[in-house]
């Protein structure tokens, strides 16, 4: 069994807005007075509070607190759960000697969702016809299923982006692997001109969505920076630039998954590089490697792969578009020479095409891809 996400626009009435809103609001108050109840405690008592204490509370709180009695129990638990698991993220960095990064307290913009872990059993209902949607303390609020639901539903989480509202439901559904294919290929990430090139050639050019949309969105951030804080127009102009950045990110991600879904599709095992996206986002590519979104795309195409039944090798990066891809020669040149000819051989390639046939090859000699059954052509 897989969780599977499918997530709905919700058309809620003005009262069930401000109720959403609400909600949203208790549930960020929560998670605010959970954490600074746990910073307390160990500052001035060196004592730690732990999950379930905290969980105990509960009760007590919504009947001192009347208002939480509009929020389902197992909302307010799951906001608790968000708190240890921030923890829980923190003391694991600590003792990977990374940068801790200590959980921080949520302001309006920064908590924006409310989940029922239990949304199969209670909380959340489907109603009849499939046009709304029965979510607790909110009511009855319009829903456009565009696809069906599949598999057991396990939890719903309601969520806010700009002024629309989403539901987004977990569901376990039995995985649906696509027929057997021995056929591989390599792909070499790029960012301009090109998002992809594969080891047969196929060159799928970079949409640069942030970079087309880059002057639109610095007049609307100019007119932000000239509204008062506070003002109606300043929010009015801060939901304009939300509005574009919100655009950018869903063009991106129909984009990526169009891209995946396809070769996963056409083949049975997809060879990349194992690229430090993180460290290439501090240079000066910055820019170009972060309107890829290289690493959103490789996510998606990983767990495409595993419910299809794929395989996806990650493979070291090191001298890939160095090599020549027949002879094996390395000729280091700077990166605008676009055309790879090799002196050994007398070899000419696209220079992103060499190296992706160099990303095919190393899985055959690196551990991760040892013994498999595919051939490389």
């Amino acid at each position: 069994m897989t969780r599977k996400a499918f997530k709905y626009r919700l058309y809620p009435t003005q009262p069930q807005h401000k109720d959403l809103e609400r909600t949203l609001a208790l549930c960020r108050q929560l998670y605010n007075a959970a954490l600074q109840e746990r910073r307390e405690a160990y500052q001035k008592a060196g004592k730690t509070v732990g999950f379930y204490e905290q969980k105990r509370w509960l009760p007590e709180i919504r009947t001192e607190l009347p208002e939480y009695k509009g929020v389902h129990s197992q909302v307010l638990q799951n906001v608790i759960e968000r708190v240890d698991k921030a923890f829980q993220g923190f003391f694991r960095r600590v003792r990977a000697g990374q940068k801790a990064g200590y959980p921080r307290f949520k302001g309006r913009e920064r908590y924006d969702s409310f989940t029922f872990p239990q949304a199969g059993q209670t909380g959340v209902k489907l109603q009849e016809g499939g046009k709304r949607v029965l979510i607790y303390g909110i009511g009855s609020v319009k829903v456009k299923l565009h696809r069906p639901l599949e598999g057991r539903l396990k939890a719903a989480t309601v969520k806010r982006e700009g002024e629309h509202w989403y539901l987004v439901f977990t569901c376990e559904v039995e995985p649906r692997p696509l027929p057997s294919n021995d056929q591989a290929i390599g792909i070499d990430l790029g960012t301009n001109p090109h998002f992809l090139v594969t080891s047969e050639g196929e060159m799928v050019e970079a949409p640069r969505y942030y970079q087309k949309t880059q002057a639109k969105l610095a007049r609307a951030q100019h007119s932000l920076s000239r509204r008062k804080r506070g003002s109606s127009r300043r929010k009015q102009a801060q939901r304009q630039v939300a509005k574009l950045h919100r655009k950018i990110a869903n063009q991106r991600k129909d984009f990526h998954h169009k891209i995946a879904r396809r070769l996963v599709n056409e083949y049975g095992t997809i060879v990349h590089e194992d690229l430090n996206i993180l460290g290439l986002a501090r240079t000066r590519l910055a820019k170009g490697v972060l309107d890829a979104g290289w690493g959103r795309f490789l996510q998606i195409l990983a767990y495409k792969a595993e419910e299809a039944g794929r395989r996806v090798i990650k493979v070291d990066p090191k001298y890939t578009s160095q090599d020549c891809p027949v002879c094996g020669h390395r000729e280091r040149k700077p990166l605008w020479v676009r055309e790879f000819r090799c002196s050994g051989c007398g070899g000419h390639f696209h220079r992103d095409v060499a190296a992706a046939i160099n990303i095919l090859a190393k899985a055959r000699t690196e551990p991760s891809g040892m013994g498999t059954a595919w051939a490389v052509p």
